[in-house]
């Protein structure tokens, strides 16, 4: 037989070593995060883990995430740089320093709506890709994963997604 053998006792194994490593990491958390990660939990997402699909799922959420972050971005730094050179803009075609000032004053007060603006709709965006997650790993059937918008909930998803990457890291056999 292979290294990649599923035996029961192979599984068991597997099992016992996942569920133990997500005890040592719920430990970790702060005390108002272990209390909603029951003993029940860590062992639905160890059963589910047993099976590495979940953990392709996962890996494939979060380099979309890491592309999407970076896109955001790039779109927050491209109305910066529209701005900045407005600014240059102005200032090389108003000779009078009174009317500069003004005309400063006018475009940094414009500006700082337009980016709040921006940010605002960056972070809609972000909060659908997060709801987008909870679906995926809802439909996979991965405890502890519905959608929410509940920041204590989606804090113990994030730490849930936490476990599965750093247990994706790990040599389990």
């Amino acid at each position: 037989m292979g290294t990649n053998e599923q035996t029961p006792e192979a599984l068991q194994r597997k099992l016992y070593f996942l569920l133990e490593q997500l005890q040592e990491m719920a430990r970790e958390l702060p005390p108002k995060y272990q209390m909603r990660v029951p003993i029940e939990l860590l062992s639905g997402l160890a059963n589910c883990l047993l099976n590495d699909t979940v953990f392709e799922i996962v890996k494939g959420l979060m380099e979309i995430q890491h592309v999407t972050e970076k896109h955001l971005f790039q779109q927050r730094l491209q109305v910066i740089n529209r701005h900045t050179l407005e600014i240059k803009t102005m200032i090389d075609s108003v000779q009078n320093p009174e009317q500069q000032e003004l005309q400063k004053s006018i475009l940094l007060s414009r500006h700082r709506e337009e980016l709040k603006q921006t940010d605002m709709k960056l972070v809609i965006q972000l909060d659908q890709k997060v709801s987008d997650q909870q679906v995926t790993l809802e439909k996979a059937g991965v405890p502890g994963f519905f959608v929410t918008n509940k920041p204590i909930e989606v804090k113990v998803q994030m730490y849930l997604l936490d476990f599965i990457l750093r247990l994706s890291k790990m040599d389990i056999v």
